[in-house]
């Protein structure tokens, strides 16, 4: 049973490397390519497909975070863990300050009001590449421990 609840972590892992490489780093900025999309309608368009993701992640955090606790000997605590633990806190950052920041902005330019420039969207993408690499780390760590 211990090893399927490692595949089923590394699947969750790479699963959640996914979704965000996706729409973070692809349907975040074609969308504006796209004939016929304005700049508000494209805003209008990422705060549904972003918190959509949200919800998502959550989902996948949780799945993995079950899945530790239920491997037995596996303390969540663990240094490997901590590949875990960082994109987690990344989350949470990401659910309690800048999505609900970004979606402030982005309703303010959809209601035409004039918004002053900000390094926000560059946070989250950094937040993003963390992410990223840390479950890459968690997942390529946790195969090793499993073939061995």
């Amino acid at each position: 049973m211990k090893i399927s609840y490692q595949f089923l972590i590394i699947a969750a892992g790479f699963l959640w490397i996914g979704f965000v490489g996706a729409i973070s780093f692809m349907e975040a900025w074609l969308k504006f390519r796209a004939p016929g999309i304005t700049v508000p309608l494209g805003l209008g368009i990422g705060r549904i497909v972003f918190s959509a993701l949200n919800k998502v992640e959550w989902c996948l955090a949780i799945i993995i975070f079950i899945s530790l606790a239920l491997n037995k000997g596996t303390s969540l605590f663990r240094m490997d863990n901590l590949f875990y633990l960082i994109p987690v806190l990344v989350l949470i950052i990401q659910t309690f300050w800048l999505l609900p920041a970004l979606d402030f902005r982005a309703e303010l330019h959809i209601q035409g009001a004039d918004v002053p420039a900000s390094s926000l969207h560059f946070v989250y993408v950094g937040l993003e590449l963390l992410k990223i690499i840390s479950l890459s780390a968690f997942g390529i760590l946790l195969y090793k421990i499993i073939i061995r």
